[in-house]
Order: structure tokens, then C-alpha cells, then sequence
């Protein structure tokens, strides 16, 4: 069951992984179709071989259908155990997707920027606006600390 696990895929390649399942499904469903046929056109032969009076040939088409036959039985369970890993695959993918990354960093910079009142494209602005505000704090300290000087001295 370790090849159903799609964790650490994105979901793209679980896709493409899964579709490599449903394909080789379909292929084994085809295959118990051309069986099926080949099973038949061997019982169509046995039939002709007793008509005609040919037991060896008869015989000789009876072991061809039960070696066909011993092969199909195999697929079916094959075709199962194939949907059943197909289903549980699928239901793997919503959650490769919720932990995809779906958060633009550059959409949610300017969407901050207009809450803040910015329009698009003001990065620039904003960066000298922040480069101000943070030599005015600077500036302010300073004062503030030039002041408590001048009452220590008095």
C-alpha cells in the first residue's frame, strides 16, 4: 500500500501519478475484454474440432481456452485492487493541495500597502517614509536624551 502515500507530491504529480493507475486500469479491463473474446473463439474451435470429428485438435483447443482461462481469473482482482488504490489516491489530493502554498507575497504586500492608504506602486514611498520615521524616532531619543542630560547638570 506504500505506493499509494502521495505525500511530499504536489498535486500536479500526484496526478500524473494517479492517471498512470487509472491507465494501467484501463489496460486490464481491456485485457479481460480481449480474454473474454479469445475464450470465446476457443470455444467456437472446440466445437468445430467435435463437429468435424477431431478429438486432438479439440483437445489441443481445450488446453488453449483453459490457459486463457486461468489468466483471466487473475485480472479481475487486479482491476479491484487497482480501483481501490485509484480511490484512495483521490482522496489524498485535497490535502496535497491545502498544504500547497497559495499565498502571493507580492499580491499580499500591496494589498497591505492599500490598507495603509498606499496605492500600488508606492513601495518606493513607503521604504523613505520608513527610513524617515525611523530617523525621527532616532532624533527624538536623542533630544529626549540631550534634555535629561541638561536637568542632571543643573
Amino acid at each position: 500500500m506504500d505506493e499509494v502515500q502521495l505525500s511530499g507530491m504536489s498535486p500536479a504529480d500526484a496526478k500524473d501519478y494517479i492517471l498512470n493507475f487509472i491507465t494501467t486500469l484501463k489496460l486490464t479491463e481491456k485485457n479481460i475484454q480481449n480474454l473474454d473474446e479469445e475464450v470465446s473463439k476457443w470455444q467456437s474451435r472446440i466445437d468445430l474440432a467435435n463437429s468435424k470429428g477431431q478429438a486432438e485438435l479439440a483437445l489441443d483447443a481445450e488446453k488453449e481456452k483453459n490457459r486463457l482461462l486461468e489468466k483471466k481469473l487473475t485480472l479481475p482482482e487486479e482491476a479491484d485492487q487497482l480501483k481501490q488504490q485509484i480511490e484512495e489516491m483521490r482522496r489524498q489530493l485535497p490535502l496535497l493541495a491545502s498544504r500547497e502554498r497559495s499565498i502571493d507575497p507580492d499580491l499580499l504586500e500591496q494589498e497591505l500597502l492599500m490598507v495603509a492608504g498606499h496605492m500600488p506602486g508606492d513601495e518606493e514611498k513607503v521604504r523613505i517614509e520608513r527610513q524617515f520615521a525611523q530617523m525621527e524616532k532616532a532624533q527624538a531619543a536623542e533630544t529626549a536624551l540631550e534634555e535629561l542630560k541638561a536637568k542632571l547638570q543643573q
